[in-house]
């Protein structure tokens, strides 16, 4: 049975996603927020990427982790893990629900994800795929280190890859 982790960080809790979950989760990418993310997506594609989400623990033994305020309890977005048909190499992404950017919660968030997944996991490589129009995304990754990596497969032509440096 795959146990899902709980990672923590001085201010967040990186928790299993659950089904309360699902609303606040669908609404993002139903809306412009989530134009990074091949959205807005209509509630039956949504749904397969939640549960895409999920479904990643049990594949490969790591997938998604919602973010947590510890402090205020909300829920401030995801950070994750993907892989498989769709993904030439692990990648780590996030995203943040609107009103909670400008914290360092997606950069608090993604350096725990990324240590687990190179500690824990035992990863070699680590990329994030953003879109080049994602200026926020991009700093993130710029801000962790990771360098564009032009020569590096991706399943959409048009991402960048960015390269995070192994810990």
């Amino acid at each position: 049975m795959t146990v899902i982790p709980t990672l923590e960080t001085e201010r967040l809790r990186l928790r299993p996603m659950t089904i309360e979950d699902w609303p606040q989760y669908e609404q993002l990418m139903q809306s412009d927020r989530s134009q990074f993310m091949g959205g807005p997506t209509p509630r039956h594609v949504t749904w397969g990427i939640f549960s895409h989400d999920i479904a990643h623990w049990v594949l490969f033994g790591h997938g998604a982790l919602m973010v947590d305020d510890k402090t205020t309890g909300k829920t401030v977005g995801q950070i994750g893990l993907n892989h498989g048909p769709l993904f030439p190499e692990h990648e780590l992404g996030w995203f943040l629900y609107d009103g909670f950017e400008g914290h360092g919660y997606a950069l608090e968030a993604a350096q725990r994800m990324r240590k687990w997944a190179f500690e824990e996991l035992g990863l070699k490589t680590l990329v994030s795929y953003i879109d080049p129009k994602n200026e926020r995304s991009r700093k993130l990754a710029e801000r962790m280190g990771a360098v564009i990596d032009p020569d590096a497969e991706r399943h959409d032509p048009v991402d960048l890859v960015y390269r995070h440096p192994a810990l």
